[in-house]
């Protein structure tokens, strides 16, 4: 340990204004890299991670008054700084490691879907969103791409039903027995319900909000999904996605969430492959 801090004193001998400027300089971009990896896989996160540090060892080395022991100084801290200020990113890009074989198996057995078939998929949803939250049924329900990791989908019970909305009802009427969970819709199918979602840990949240909203949130944070949910006290629906809420939803807006899921991979000949 005493060696390392050494090496860190000695990295550093001869730092300056120029080089201070440099390491915020590098910052920024590692930032704004970070930003649009949000939503990628984790390969493309370890690609351009991998990259950037080489680029940033040999600019050091030859443009800053900092000695050789920079090169392994320097991605060190940077990795340090990225698990500190970046982590909910990589716990999401490291759960999503668990769902990469279930992905490439799944792919071999999906086919395409007309457009009438998607948008019965929408309007049985937003049905029983509607009427869930004309009951104040809560309800919590995970739109997935093949992106939840096998522990949660373990933590429920696997259905792999076709969707409607006399489904959805039933598994969250106040008495059935996986009311309490969370439902995963994976494209066209019910995939599981009653599964159980890490909590958020944002101090920020409204006090409000339950645990049901907690976990809505919590699984935005950790995985590319986006999560509908209907309060059991008041009736809202909430939208959440990548950890910020859209509270009041609507069927306008419902609508809109809905069809951005379902026809982002829409195929030129109006299908979309799913």
């Amino acid at each position: 340990m005493k060696d390392f801090f050494s090496n860190v004193a000695k990295a550093f001998a001869g730092f300056n204004a120029v080089d201070a400027l440099i390491i915020i300089l590098f910052a920024l971009v590692f930032y704004y890299v970070f930003r649009i990896l949000k939503t990628s896989n984790v390969r493309s996160v370890i690609i351009v991670f991998a990259l950037f540090i080489v680029a940033t060892g040999i600019i050091f080395i030859s443009e800053s008054n900092l000695n050789g022991d920079a090169f392994i100084v320097i991605p060190i801290v940077l990795a340090g700084l990225v698990l500190i200020i970046f982590n909910v990113e990589v716990k999401r890009d490291i759960l999503s490691l668990h769902s990469l074989n279930r992905i490439a198996e799944k792919r071999e057995h999906q086919t395409f879907a007309g457009k009438e078939e998607v948008e019965r998929y929408i309007s049985e949803i937003i049905r029983a969103l509607q009427n869930l939250s004309k009951d104040n049924i809560g309800a919590l329900i995970i739109l997935s791409n093949d992106n939840i990791p096998a522990q949660i989908l373990e933590s429920g019970v696997l259905l792999d039903a076709n969707i409607s909305s006399q489904l959805i009802e039933g598994i969250f009427f106040v008495k059935a027995p996986l009311h309490d969970g969370a439902m995963i819709i994976n494209n066209y199918k019910i995939q599981a319900a009653g599964c159980f979602l890490p909590l958020t840990q944002n101090a920020n949240i409204p006090k409000e909000l339950g645990t049901r909203h907690r976990a809505g949130i919590g699984i935005t944070e950790t995985c590319n999904v986006i999560a509908l949910i209907v309060s059991e006290e008041t009736g809202i629906i909430t939208i959440a996605q990548r950890g910020k809420i859209t509270r009041y939803a609507d069927y306008d807006l419902l609508k809109k969430t809905l069809s951005d899921y379902y026809w982002k991979d829409l195929t030129s000949d109006g299908r979309r492959h799913i």
